[in-house]
Order: C-alpha cells, then structure tokens, then sequence
C-alpha cells in the first residue's frame, strides 16, 4: 500500500498568505495525490471532490469516537478538564453526535427545516433583509457584515427558537468565542474564551428553557421541551447543545458565506453586471456558485472508527481524517474551469453543506437568507461597490472577513 504524500511544505494554515488564498495550494495537493499526511495536526488531508463526497457517507468515520470507545482504547488523550465546558456544550450537539443518538436528535430538530415550515418563514427573513439593506443605502454604506450579513441569521435563527429580541446581542459574540476552537491546533487563549462563552451559553440557555417550560410558545425550543417531556428522550444537555448549535451554526456559515460571496462579486465586475442585469435569472444558480467559488467552511474532520483505504493509502483506526472542503469545490475533475467564478453554472454538486447524516438541517434555509440579502442588496443598491479592500480573519478553517467596507 501506498504511503501517504506529506503536506506540510504546501497546506500553511498558520500563514497569513495561505488563508488569504489557500486555492493554488488545494491544486497542488490534489494533483500530488488522494491523501496526504499533516504533522502539526497529525491528520489525513484529503482534498479531492470524489474522495470527500464518499467519506462524508462512510460510516467508518465519524464525528466522536466515544460511543464506541474510550479515549485510551482509541490512542486519544482526554481533554484537558479545564476545557470540560467546551466539550459538554459541543459533544452532546447534533454536529458531533452519532447514531443512534443523531437519529433521535435529528429527527426531532428536522422537524423545524420541513419545506412548509421554511416558506412559512421566507416573508420574515425577505422583509428583514430589506429593512436591513434600506439602512444601509440611507446612510450611503458601511460594513456590509455588521449592518447585513451578520443581523439577518441572527435574528432568523433567534426568532424561529423564540429567543426575545432584547437578549440577541451576545448570540454572535459567544458564537465567535465558541467557533475558535473549531481550528486546527487552537491555542490556550482561544481555548479559555471558547469555555468562558460555554458557560456562559449554557446558563443562558437553561434559564431560557425553564422560562418557556413555565410559558410556552409556538416555537422551537418549546417544541423541543415538549418532545423531552413526552419521553422522546432529549436530554436536558442535549436540548441546551442542540439550541447552541443552532444559533452557531445556523448563522456563522450564513454570515461568512454573504461577505465572501460579495467580495468574490466586486472582484469579478463582469459577472456582478450580468446578475444585476438578470437577477431574477441568475440569483439561484448565483447563491450556488458562491457558496462553491469561496466556502465558509474550509475543512471538515472526521474520526477513523475502522481502518480504511483511500486511494491506495490505508488510514488506520484511530487517525483523524480531514476533508478539505474548499479544494473539493474546486476539483476540475468535477467542475468545468473550476477557479472561474460563473453564476449562471448548472451543474454544480458542491459539499459546502456537507454530505450523508451529517448535511446540514438548516441548507434549506441558509439558502433563503443568503437569496434574500443578495436580492435586497442588488435591487435597493444597484451601484453598490467596494469602499476598501477587507481584511480576511486569521482563521482557515471557519473563512471569513473582519469586515466588509462599502459604497452605496
């Protein structure tokens, strides 16, 4: 069997060069081979589309180990009980539970993601976007993240848990703080307000859930409580993780795609006019290519339950595999001319959502908020342009911008 090729001359996630442009490096990677090994963070990279679609469904990975084994039967160490927090918030969420614990779980929150239940909230989000916009255009510009891009899935996310309007200003700040830990080889300092925000997070939302226990409403965290109490058994922490993954997820990737998506557009003037000139065209195959061209989520990993083979290389129990999302959207073994940006591009299987049990609830979703705001913006801001360059966060895993300055 093959040995699997070393990274660690070409994947610089540390440099700042590599996270402002990480996508020559993907190539590299991908024309090297299938699989190829990081040291720093002793992991299994695999950059091409084919292999991450497969791994992302192979139920020899998972998310956590631990329903199968303990952290010393897997050759892991615990975590450090000072990050216990941290970890009792996020391993008993929907993103890191397995089955049948996921099953039971997913099932439940899906309930809130049908089709109807989406359309039910389109008016809501449409009408925000474009209160939100109409803000901006009056003042004649300014962060298209902090006035748009981060407001509109916070409050989406918020209203649908029915979390009241005047307790929504730290969900994006402990969102932040939480987020931090999900990159590679995070330091301490990351670490201490990743546990910080937990705590904090999680009183927050016991004292939200015992509010509702004693006032019900029609929304989803009562929805949740009372699947608890008819004996679907939903832990205590689990309803809390499940609420915390919501608001994080459900709006991080969403913030992140919006100002990537708008700085890929003032950078590709051509396709910025033709969506202007037909947006009623253009705008879902739009939303599509601009999650694909610059995805929020570079890299998703996985824990190896049983050895497998990709490619040739055997990757055995107990590694951790790491699949690059962003190289995988740009695989030109699946996408025509994949380094352009094309907004009208048909065929376009992107795995910016993620694939098998762990895709992502809310897609359905995050789709009509990243629509709306594109639409509010090009029809109440048709001279909209960049006002300076931005600054892309240190962060390779979760991509994104500090800020977003604009012209209207």
């Amino acid at each position: 069997m093959a040995e699997p090729a070393d990274a660690a001359d070409v994947f610089a996630p540390s440099s700042a060069a590599f996270v402002a442009d990480p996508y020559p490096a993907y190539a590299e990677l991908r024309a090297r081979g299938p699989v190829h090994h990081y040291a720093p963070s002793d992991q299994y990279l695999v950059p091409r589309h084919a292999d991450v679609a497969a791994l992302l469904r192979d139920r020899r990975l998972g998310r956590t180990y631990l329903h199968r084994f303990r952290h010393e039967e897997f050759g892991r160490q615990a975590p450090p009980p000072a990050h216990e927090p941290f970890h009792v918030l996020n391993d008993h969420g929907l993103l890191d539970l397995e089955p049948p614990a996921h099953t039971r779980v997913r099932r439940l929150v899906a309930k809130a993601f049908t089709p109807r239940t989406v359309e039910r909230l389109r008016p809501y989000v449409e009408g925000l976007a474009d209160e939100l916009v109409s803000g901006l255009v009056a003042d004649g510009g300014g962060d298209l993240l902090a006035r748009v891009a981060e407001p509109l899935p916070v409050a989406v996310i918020a209203e649908l848990l029915g979390i009241p309007e005047g307790e929504r200003a730290p969900l994006r700040p402990w969102s932040a703080d939480i987020c931090g830990m999900y990159e590679l080889n995070p330091p301490e300092d990351t670490a201490a307000r990743a546990v910080r925000a937990s705590v904090e997070f999680s009183a927050y939302l016991r004292e939200l859930i015992a509010a509702r226990r004693a006032r019900p409403g029609d929304d989803l965290l009562t929805h949740l409580i009372a699947a608890h109490e008819e004996g679907d058994r939903l832990s205590e922490q689990e309803l809390v993780s499940t609420c915390a993954l919501l608001l994080n997820a459900g709006h991080e990737a969403t913030v992140n795609a919006t100002v990537n998506g708008w700085y890929a557009l003032f950078r590709h003037p051509e396709q910025l006019a033709a969506l202007r000139a037909e947006p009623e065209r253009l705008l879902p195959t739009a939303v599509e290519e601009l999650l694909r061209y610059d995805t929020p989520l570079q890299l998703f990993e996985r824990w190896v339950l049983d050895d497998i083979e990709i490619g040739g290389t055997v990757v055995p129990r107990g590694s951790e595999v790491a699949m690059l999302f962003g190289s995988a959207n740009r695989d030109g073994a699946v996408f025509r001319d994949p380094d352009a940006l094309d907004l009208g591009r048909a065929a376009n299987p992107h795995i910016s959502f993620s694939a098998g049990i762990h895709y992502c609830v809310g897609a359905a979703l995050a789709r009509v908020e990243l629509a709306a705001s594109l639409g509010a913006l090009l029809r109440r801001a048709p001279g909209l342009r960049l006002a300076a360059e931005p600054e892309r966060k240190p962060n390779f895993v979760i991509r994104g911008l500090r800020e977003l300055l604009v012209a209207c």
